[in-house]
């Protein structure tokens, strides 16, 4: 099922799939000097490489333009299918690859409901379209693996055919991983390739199940362009359409970091797409509190406010702020020390806020830290175990003080997680004030010791 209403919001992508208006990626501009190789085809069919039927058809193919192509495809979609799939089975020529690929790119692209005529002559010729894309993922040469990723977008998103469960997971661990090359010059592609899969509602989950939405926040914190920005945060948004994940993504630190994001931001097109994205996360949750409570502690109140006396050419977004603020003016009068508490952690930016020394607060909820098998512990552990700065760390090695001071029949879990050690380190640490906290945590932690 796709989304409804995703050309609301997102202007940028044609009905199939193509972009308008829209700085080209770099596999975009290489399209350009691919579609003007000279190709002889005549020594494939020499070579025995390809047979005379697709041969004649092919060859009569390339000779034409954009407008005759598509007639000779919509003529004999099966012959078409058939000279094309035979080149990309059997010739191993790179550039003749690219080629191919680019070929059929350029048949989906000429109208959206080319990829399902294209898929199902495949299939009724015995083609197994996705597994042979999948297995050009796999090629060194990084135009054919991101013309074939490409393709594999297009034709989940518009063939209204389903990929198979295992080729899924092994495509969508593939983006995963290309989101996490360093440097890598096709990123763009490779965020386009995620908007068009998720605009198909069955994908969303797999995706999310994969960790698909840390691999996209770790990119986010990144230093990006605007347009990447923009195509990532727009992943997200389809996403927060989906029941289940709107309150996985509402639980995690995404909405923190696309405050900071949305704060620094001077694209109205990304100010919309997360405004967009927080009214999902309230409106499409089954339990909203945990986004309200994540939107209050990031201060965005304020700035909603800011934002309502805007003036917007967009009507929708205008409902959107008027929305997010009402909700949230309506949370804030509900919100415990405990709520605060627990964004406070969740968002991974742990401060002095008044709710950490306060004695009352730690006898009333220290044993809520083990709901969920230690949820909030391991949080902590987690942060101390990997921030650089010396408040966050300051103040879990207080927090966990103040737990295992409060509740010390937590130790068991406490010791299995090694918090002594880590407290135990950071009173060599070269901050003084985290040596300090980590020092009367420790005492604190010697007084229960058994």
């Amino acid at each position: 099922m796709i989304t409804p209403d995703i050309s609301v919001y997102h202007t940028d992508l044609a009905p199939d799939g193509s972009k308008i208006g829209v700085i080209m990626t770099r596999l975009e501009t290489k399209l350009i000097e691919i579609r003007a190789y000279r190709v002889n085809w005549e020594s494939y069919l020499q070579g025995d490489l390809i047979q005379k039927s697709d041969y004649q058809f092919i060859n009569h193919y390339y000779q034409q333009n954009s407008q005759e192509r598509e007639k000779l495809f919509q003529q004999d979609p099966d012959q078409c299918v058939l000279a094309i799939w035979s080149i990309l089975t059997n010739v191993a020529k790179e550039h003749i690859l690219q080629y191919t690929l680019v070929m059929i790119d350029d048949i989906l692209s000429n109208s959206k409901g080319n990829a399902k005529i294209f898929y199902e002559a495949a299939k009724k010729n015995s083609i197994i379209v996705w597994s042979s894309l999948i297995n050009l993922l796999m090629r060194d040469d990084q135009i054919i693996m991101h013309m074939a990723s490409r393709l594999i977008a297009k034709f989940a998103r518009l063939s209204r055919h389903y990929i198979t469960d295992s080729d899924l997971t092994y495509y969508i661990n593939w983006l995963k991983v290309q989101l996490a090359v360093p440097g890598n010059e096709h990123l763009q592609s490779v965020a386009e390739c995620i908007q068009w899969i998720l605009q198909v509602d069955e994908y969303r989950l797999p995706f999310v199940e994969a960790n698909g939405i840390n691999s996209i926040v770790s990119v986010l914190l990144s230093s990006l362009g605007f347009q990447l920005q923009y195509q990532l945060i727009f992943s997200l948004w389809m996403l927060s359409f989906h029941v289940k994940i709107a309150g996985i993504i509402a639980d995690g630190n995404v909405i923190t970091v696309l405050a900071d994001i949305m704060r620094n931001s001077e694209k109205e097109k990304v100010t919309r797409i997360i405004i967009a994205t927080f009214r999902n996360l309230l409106e499409k949750a089954e339990d909203s509190k945990a986004a309200a409570v994540s939107l209050i502690h990031c201060k965005l109140l304020p700035l909603f406010d800011i934002l309502a006396k805007k003036n917007w050419g967009d009507e929708d977004i205008r409902e959107d702020i008027e929305f997010i603020t009402e909700k949230l003016n309506a949370s804030v009068q509900d919100l415990s020390t405990w709520d605060e508490y627990v964004a406070e952690v969740k968002s991974g930016r742990l401060e002095w806020s008044p709710v950490h020394r306060q004695e009352k607060f730690w006898r009333e909820n220290a044993i809520k830290i083990t709901d969920g098998n230690y949820e909030l512990l391991k949080m902590l552990v987690r942060l101390l175990e990997s921030s650089d700065d010396p408040v966050i760390k300051a103040v879990a090695c207080h927090d966990l003080g103040e737990f295992i001071r409060h509740y010390p029949r937590g130790r068991p879990a406490f010791d299995q997680l090694g918090c002594k050690s880590l407290l135990m380190n950071c009173m060599t640490h070269d901050d003084l004030k985290v040596r300090y906290e980590a020092l009367i945590s420790v005492q604190k932690l010697m007084v229960h010791n058994w």
